[in-house]
C-alpha cells in the first residue's frame, strides 16, 4: 500500500485558506500600521477591521457594531458566560443552564462559577448527544441568567436544535449563548431568526490565522468589560488589535459562508461513504446523531482498541486524524462527551474522530477506508483485551 498524507483533522485546526492568507500578507509586512494611530497608515489599518467586522456581521446576520473580535473561541465563550454571570449576578441571578458535552471552555468556566457561589445545571443528553429545548424550558428557573448551549458538538458533530432552544429562552427572558466554534462555515446562521444573544466563533477553524476569533453580542444586551485599558472594541476589549488575524478572519468567513449547502451536499456523501465503510469492522458504532450531525465529522468506537495507539498506527501510515478534542488530546481520560451518551469506558478509549473539509478528496476517503480496518486488526491481535471480548462474548476475532 503506498503511503500518503490524509489530513482528517479539521476540527482541531484548519489550512490557513488563500484568500485568507494573502488578505492578511499586507498587514505583516505594509500597511502594519496601528489601528488607533491617526495617520494614513493607521486609518488604513482601522478600514480593514472594519471591513472585517462586516463581513462577519453579515455570515452571522448580525449588525456590525454586534461583532467583537478576540484571540479566539475559548476567550469568547470566557467571556460570555462570566460576563453575563457577572450581570446575573447583580440582579440576584446565578443560576446558569448547560449542557453535559459542552467544549471544556464552557465547562471548566461553569465550575469555576460555582466555585464563586453559581448554580450550574448541566443537562444530560440522550444516546445521539442531543439535548431538547424542552428540557432547557423545564432548567430554566426564576433565578437563572444564562442558557450556554453549543451549536454543534466538537467530538461527535452532533447539531442542536438550536432556534427551538432560542425561542425558548427568549420567552422565557433568559439570556441564550452558543459556543459556534464548530458550526460557523458549516451550518447556515442567522442569529435574529435564531434568537442567539450570544455567540461565540474561532478563525482557525475555518481557514483563518491562529489566535483571533469573535463574539456575537446582541444590541441592547451589555455586559462587562472582558479587558480595561483601551478603547479598543467598543471600550469592551483593550489591547492593539491582531490585523492581519482579524483580516484573515473576515475573509475566511465570507468564504466558509458562501454556499453552506452546496459544501454540505458534497462533503455529506463522503461522510457517508466514510462512516458505512467503517461500520463494516466488526464491533464498531457511530458516535452521535446519524442525520442532525456535521457535514464533515466521524467519530468511531472500536472495542478492544486503544485510541491512542490507533492514532499513532495511523500517523505512521501519514493520516492525521484524533480521538477527541484537541484540547484534551494529552490526558488519559476517556472523553468526557463518549461517557456523557452512555459509553463504557473502554469503548470511549477506542474512538477515532476523522474530520474532513471540502479539500478532501475521494481518494483520501479510499485511502483512509483501506487503512484503517488494516490498524485495527493489528491492534486488536496484540490486545488483551479483544482476546477477553472474543472468548467471553464469542466474538470471531
Amino acid at each position: 500500500m503506498e503511503k500518503r498524507f490524509v489530513y482528517a483533522d479539521n476540527a482541531a485546526t484548519t489550512k490557513v485558506s488563500k484568500r485568507a492568507l494573502e488578505a492578511a500578507m499586507p498587514y505583516f509586512t505594509e500597511e502594519y500600521g496601528n489601528a488607533s494611530s491617526i495617520y494614513t497608515m493607521g486609518m488604513n489599518a482601522a478600514k480593514a477591521i472594519l471591513k472585517a467586522r462586516e463581513q462577519t456581521a453579515k455570515a452571522l446576520g448580525a449588525e456590525v457594531n454586534e461583532i467583537y473580535f478576540t484571540a479566539g473561541g475559548s476567550e469568547s465563550d470566557n467571556w460570555a458566560i462570566r460576563g453575563c454571570a457577572e450581570r446575573g449576578e447583580r440582579k440576584g441571578k446565578k443560576h446558569i443552564v448547560t449542557t453535559a458535552i459542552e467544549h471544556h471552555a464552557v465547562l471548566h468556566t461553569c465550575n469555576y462559577l460555582e466555585k464563586r457561589g453559581f448554580e450550574v445545571t448541566y443537562l444530560p443528553v440522550d444516546e445521539n448527544g442531543l439535548v431538547t429545548a424542552k428540557q432547557v424550558e423545564k432548567a430554566i428557573r426564576d433565578d437563572t441568567c444564562l442558557v450556554t448551549i453549543m451549536f454543534a458538538n466538537n467530538e461527535i458533530g452532533t447539531i442542536m436544535p438550536i432556534a427551538e432552544i432560542g425561542e425558548v429562552c427568549r420567552e422565557k427572558g433568559v439570556v441564550f449563548h452558543t459556543d459556534a466554534v464548530q458550526a460557523v462555515g458549516n451550518v447556515e446562521i442567522d442569529v435574529k431568526e435564531m434568537n442567539i444573544d450570544m455567540l461565540s466563533l474561532s478563525g482557525h477553524k475555518i481557514h483563518a490565522l491562529k489566535g483571533v476569533g469573535a463574539l456575537y453580542i446582541r444590541k441592547g444586551l451589555v455586559i462587562p468589560n472582558l479587558i480595561y485599558g483601551g478603547a479598543q472594541e467598543s471600550n469592551k476589549r483593550a489591547g492593539t488589535e491582531n490585523v492581519p488575524a482579524i483580516v484573515s478572519l473576515g475573509e475566511a468567513i465570507t468564504e466558509a459562508c458562501h454556499d453552506i449547502p452546496a459544501k454540505v451536499e458534497k462533503l455529506e456523501k463522503m461522510r457517508d461513504r466514510l462512516i458505512e465503510g467503517l461500520l463494516k469492522i466488526p464491533q464498531t458504532r457511530l458516535n452521535g446523531d446519524r442525520k442532525s450531525r456535521l457535514e464533515g465529522n466521524v467519530n468511531i468506537s472500536f472495542r478492544g482498541v486503544e485510541g491512542e495507539s490507533l492514532l499513532l498506527m495511523l500517523d505512521m501510515y501519514g493520516i492525521a486524524a484524533s480521538s477527541g478534542s484537541a484540547c484534551t488530546s494529552g490526558s488519559l481520560d476517556p472523553s468526557h462527551v463518549l461517557l456523557a451518551i452512555g459509553l463504557p469506558h473502554e469503548t470511549a478509549h477506542g474512538s477515532l474522530r476523522l474530520t474532513i473539509n471540502e479539500e478532501t478528496t475521494n481518494e483520501d476517503i479510499d485511502y483512509i477506508l483501506e487503512t484503517v480496518p488494516k490498524a485495527v486488526k493489528r491492534l486488536r491481535d496484540m490486545s488483551p483485551l479483544w482476546e477477553r471480548i472474543c472468548k467471553t462474548e464469542n466474538v470471531e476475532a
